[in-house]
């Protein structure tokens, strides 16, 4: 059953950063253009351009999590977007109380987490980072192949 499991473990990862970025990417439209419900309490509204952190911490769940969604640069965006959430947690939700269910963190936790380990695990299947990795490598073959054929063989 491990073997099993262990094969599928890209798979896994994969369907993982899609929602995981989708989630993310949501936020971000939520609080960029009122869909989804608006910014936090807002009923449909939105984060004034330019607002420091929210609309900054905004542009970087859309782009972020789109970007993780799609597992385009999965390792850096989601670097950058984990460090985002450790932010939001520790300057806005922290200081309110010690824990994530007194002082409302659980998403920011959860999101800072989540990417975190995305960092590590790399985009999984089902991404374009494995496509263009695949295509790179598929185009560095010949060159690699004809490189051989032409260098003269010691005897």
């Amino acid at each position: 059953m491990t073997e099993r499991l262990n094969t599928a473990q890209p798979y896994a990862i994969g369907l993982f950063r899609i929602v995981t970025g989708l989630l993310f990417l949501c936020h971000g439209a939520a609080s960029l253009f009122g869909v989804l419900g608006g910014a936090a309490g807002t009923d449909g509204g939105t984060i004034s351009a330019g607002t420091w952190p929210g609309w900054y911490a905004a542009v970087i769940q859309l782009i972020g999590g789109g970007l993780v969604m799609l597992g385009l640069g999965t390792r850096g965006a989601a670097l950058v977007a984990s460090g985002s959430m450790a932010y939001a947690y520790f300057s806005v939700h922290q200081p309110v109380g010690l824990w994530p269910m007194m002082n409302g963190g659980e998403a920011a936790a959860m999101f800072c987490w989540a990417l975190f380990l995305l960092v590590f695990t790399g985009s999984g299947a089902l991404g374009l980072d494995a496509l263009f990795a695949r295509r790179g490598e598929a185009e560095r073959r010949p060159e690699a192949s004809a490189e051989r054929q032409e260098s003269p063989v010691a005897a």
